[in-house]
């Protein structure tokens, strides 16, 4: 017997003494320590984030326009520099001059959106469909603004290397309406080196730009190269195996369609074998058949000439 089954059995017994639950125990405050603390305020609630607090109106007609009358103005400013944003900011001073309320993020955000858009409509408007240009150009009315923005820019970059190709002839350049004196001469001839050194920085950050855009695409064609290198590689190689494969079915199909003609000679040669057997055993069981009645007839007749003998001495007697 278990020693411990007085234990285990009042252990499981929900009704013994030991387990059986105890009344609740009310304890009585102790004057000498502090109250509790209060409990922490509930935390209000969150601030609004950035996004909510520019969260604006969706941009107008007119507020796109504008957006757009600026950008068009700082589009030469935007190209010359690396770091726009106070470009954007200005656009967006611009914008509030005009009674129109966007961050500089805002500004460019919604550039962005308007260059993606026509680049989606330019496609749709290089087709020789009537209907689908028309189409494109109504659910976008802001493509003509967006073509004349980078034309302006093709334009002034092909002005400026014309520029470059020529070179800078003082003789081309305007007087400024006629004699004004040597101070005249000065100040103008100031102002041409001015622009001159405008325009060369100007070229110089263009050609960087281009030579940055020129490396790029070489990176870019050489990166297209080696793949479609290896996407070339791969076709050929799974051609190839592809060949093999082919090859390797069409000899496992001509060995079992040989063989199956070796099996099927076998089963003619076998069926005709069991077919002359078959005959030979006709025959032989003929012949005894044959035999067999042979022998019969033969018996009848002795039969038949016993009989009538036996006839024949029985009439002699019966005479006698």
């Amino acid at each position: 017997m278990d020693p411990f089954h007085h234990l285990n059995s009042s252990f499981s017994n929900p009704y013994h003494p030991l387990l059986a639950s105890s009344p609740p125990h009310h304890f009585a405050p102790d004057p000498l320590r502090p109250p509790p603390p209060p409990p922490p305020p509930l935390p209000a609630d969150p601030a609004p984030t950035s996004l909510e607090r520019e969260r604006l109106p969706q941009w107008s007609h007119a507020e796109t326009a504008a957006f757009l009358t600026i950008r068009a103005n700082l589009d030469h400013a935007f190209l010359s520099t690396k770091r726009n944003k106070a470009l954007w900011e200005a656009a967006s001073a611009r914008l509030h001059a005009l009674g129109f309320a966007r961050t500089p993020d805002q500004c460019k955000s919604k550039w962005k959106n308007l260059v993606t858009r026509f680049k989606g409509t330019e496609a749709v408007v290089a087709q020789p469909d009537p209907q689908a240009t028309a189409a494109a150009r109504g659910s976008f009315p802001f493509h003509d603004e967006l073509r004349r923005i980078f034309d302006a820019r093709v334009e002034r970059a092909h002005a400026l290397e014309r520029k470059k190709a020529k070179g800078k002839d003082p003789d081309d350049q305007d007087d400024g309406g006629g004699g004004g004196g040597v101070e005249g001469d000065e100040e103008d001839e100031e102002e041409e080196q001015v622009d001159d050194d405008d325009d060369d920085r100007a070229s110089g950050e263009t050609m960087r730009s281009g030579s940055k855009k020129r490396r790029r695409q070489k990176a870019a064609a050489t990166r297209r190269s080696g793949l479609e290198g290896e996407v070339e590689s791969m076709l050929r190689e799974f051609m190839r195996r592809q060949l093999e494969m082919e090859e390797r079915w069409l000899e496992a199909a001509e060995a079992r369609e040989a063989e199956r003609r070796a099996r099927e000679e076998e089963w003619r040669a076998a069926m005709v074998a069991l077919g002359e057997e078959r005959l030979a055993l006709v025959r032989r069981w003929r012949e005894r058949e044959d035999a067999w009645r042979a022998r019969a007839e033969e018996r009848e007749e002795h039969r038949h000439q016993l009989v009538a003998a036996l006839l024949a001495k029985l009439g002699a007697g019966d005479a006698s």
